[in-house]
């Protein structure tokens, strides 16, 4: 019997039992469907992570801040901690530790450190619309020359000038009559100006005016959330967030955007001399690799709840297998009888176990993709609940993923028939003749 003639009969055996295949069938979808979802979660979550790292330019930066703002201070244990007179004068604002003046000249010390560019913290009151709207504006968010954020509209806002952009989210305070902020066209925006409110340290109000240039949106990360200022808007806040009082106050720094001489080659000495001072370095990879172990953990998880269902599967299979081989007896006997070699019988069950494996496989891996592409397209488009976040892909295809899990699936079905495939092979032709 030629191959072609083993595949054949192979298949046609599987659907002598429809239900019984049908069931041992569809354990191995829902373990090929597990793993492609996942798969292809993983493979839109890191596709969104590298096109925003690829949108942040080739500048070789640090982002330097207190390794305490990222949890990632020492840890002294319960209780109470000795009192240190120069760790006490240390700014902080609302119980985050911020970088001084001292830890700027440190920073820019360090060799391979090009230049280093400290970002005021500032926490401003309010925003005043021209039509004289007041709302709530608590955070800003760091002010950046690259491409730090994903715009719908504008550009962002000139290192030097007075300007600010807005989340798409915001759009309805321009249009009071909106009844959605997807439903204002965000080009209304551009060339508005606002006013700014911010108190002193006499807790007197002043205002600021600025104009907004862009619109963003919020990325996976949570850049372009919130109104970014320019440096020089920044700067001003700051400088009145501090007066009011005849007394000299400390800067405090956010963080530093830190320009490294060939990063690849410094970045673990830099990295190294800032955690002795009790500083953190991080690269824009390192900050949304932290997504992304998050994302790849997760993945883990459900690969092993997959492949928990696919050895489940294989049982299926064994038992699907065996029954067949004790209620085809008779058949296996007249086919030895006939010179069909038992090498030949074992391949004709490995095969049918082998097709039950590529019918579970296509079947869970169309499913999977199918599920995986909707879903991206409802929970990310336009209407979607995660639409307002840029640039967000939850479903890529992966070819080589997909390869192997299929490949998997073949490999698991065909072990699960190599049991029942090596009894039938060993069953005496004469003895098989006689069984009823």
């Amino acid at each position: 019997m030629r191959s072609l003639d083993v595949t054949k009969t192979a298949f046609s055996n599987t659907l002598r039992s429809k239900m019984r295949t049908f069931l041992t069938v569809i354990a191995i979808v829902i373990g090929g469907f597990t793993l492609t979802v996942t798969s292809g979660l993983s493979a839109g979550i890191n596709q969104t992570v590298d096109d925003m790292l690829a949108g942040y330019g080739e500048e070789d930066q640090l982002f330097v801040m207190q390794a305490s703002a990222m949890g990632m201070g020492e840890d002294l244990g319960p209780g109470p901690q000795p009192y240190d007179p120069e760790a006490g004068q240390q700014s902080s604002t609302f119980g985050q530790e911020m970088l001084s003046e001292t830890d700027i000249e440190f920073i820019e010390g360090i060799d391979g450190v090009t230049n280093v560019e400290p970002i005021f913290f500032v926490s401003p009151d309010y925003l005043e619309t021209s039509g004289g709207e007041q709302y709530t504006l608590n955070s800003l968010d760091i002010p950046a020359d690259g491409p730090a954020m994903e715009l719908v509209v504008g550009e962002l806002p000139e290192r030097d000038a007075m300007e600010i952009t807005i989340p798409d989210t915001w759009l309805t305070m321009l249009d009071a009559d909106a009844e959605d902020y997807e439903d204002i066209d965000p080009q209304i925006a551009l060339g508005e100006t606002v006013e700014i409110g911010i108190s002193n340290l006499a807790f007197e109000q002043e205002t600021v005016q600025a104009e907004i240039v862009g619109v963003s949106t919020a990325n996976l990360a949570g850049i372009g959330g919130a109104p970014m200022p320019s440096y020089a808007l920044n700067d001003e806040l700051y400088e009145i967030q501090n007066s009011g009082l005849d007394v000299e106050q400390p800067d405090a720094f956010i963080q530093a955007v830190v320009d490294v001489d060939d990063l690849e080659a410094n970045e673990q000495a830099i990295k190294d001399a800032l955690q002795e001072e009790g500083l953190v370095g991080m690269t824009l990879e390192d900050l949304l690799g932290i997504i992304q172990g998050i994302i790849d953990a997760v993945a883990w998880v459900l690969y092993g709840f997959a492949l928990i269902a696919l050895l489940a599967a294989s049982f299926g299979i064994v038992n699907t297998l065996l029954m067949s081989v004790q209620e085809r007896t008779r058949e296996i006997g007249l086919m030895k009888a006939l010179g069909m070699s038992s090498g030949k019988v074992f391949g004709l069950f490995s095969m049918e176990a082998v097709i039950i494996g590529l019918l579970g496989s296509v079947i869970g891996l169309a499913a999977g993709l199918a599920v995986g592409f909707t879903a991206n397209t409802l929970l990310t488009g336009g209407d979607g609940p995660l639409g307002g976040v840029g640039g967000l892909t939850l479903f890529a295809l992966d070819p080589v993923a997909l390869g192997l899990i299929a490949a998997v699936i073949l490999v698991i079905a065909f072990a699960a028939g190599t049991l029942p495939a090596a009894r039938a092979a060993k069953k005496d032709p004469i003895e098989a003749l006689r069984y009823e």
